[in-house]
Order: structure tokens, then sequence, then C-alpha cells
């Protein structure tokens, strides 16, 4: 069994596991910590990314679990919870998310508060905040 993570963990439920991972590798540069395949052979039960520092946990949507209600944000229309990512560079995170297929929900501006601040969400439903401090 791995190291386990410390801190808050989040864990998200998405429609496809392996394309999850392979946007947030593209998206933010994950790497790839554990993945646990379901017998089935088309669904994780579990995997464990590491993200600039932090973990997140995700498995595919199983809702035959659920009364055969999924459970993904697409599913239930929405998600309220934001996940922020601070970058070295806003702008650059944004385009490089972007292209890796997430949709650019506000755009990259300079906020009151002394930080560069966007809004993507990415192909699976979940909003992420993405910024940078300003210079003084």
């Amino acid at each position: 069994m791995p190291e386990l993570a410390t801190g808050v963990v989040p864990h998200l439920c998405v429609d496809n596991g392996a394309a999850a991972i392979e946007f947030y590798k593209n998206a933010f540069g994950a790497s790839e910590l554990s993945r646990v395949p379901d017998r089935d052979g088309k669904r994780l039960m579990h995997a464990s990314l590491g993200i600039n520092g932090g973990e997140i946990y995700l498995s595919d949507d199983y809702p035959e679990y659920r009364g055969g209600k999924s459970n993904t944000p697409k599913a239930i229309g929405g998600n309220p919870v934001v996940l922020h990512l601070n970058v070295v560079n806003c702008d650059e995170a944004v385009k490089k998310a972007v292209a890796a297929g997430a949709k650019c929900t506000m755009q990259p501006a300079d906020m009151f508060w002394g930080a560069r601040y966007a809004q993507i969400v990415d192909p699976f439903g979940y909003t992420w905040a993405l910024m940078h401090p300003l210079q003084k």
C-alpha cells in the first residue's frame, strides 16, 4: 500500500477514470501515483494523482452502488466545489488546460486581492481556479 496522503484529499467521481488521468497529466502535469482497475477491466476503482505538491483521488462512477444514480458532476448538473491550484503563470496554465480539453469559464484577470486569477471546467465537470500572485 502506498504512503497515505496528509491533509484534505479531494476524491473525484468521473465518467472515465483513464481519460481523467490523462487529462490531469496533460493539463496540470499530474503524476500518477497509483491505479486500481476494477475486475471488469473497464473502470477504475481508485487512482491517486500528485498535482503541484498535493494529491487527488479519483474513481469511475459506480451507479449500481447508489441505487442506479450516477454521482458525476455531469450527471447531477454541476458541482459547487471549486478546486484551487496555485500556479507559476495563470495565463499559461489556462492555455495548457484548454489545449488538454478544458473550457475556460473565467478568463485570466488581475484581481483586487493581488493575484492573476482564472477558472476552467475540466472535461469531467469539475471547476478549477488557477492563480498566481501579482508582483508588488
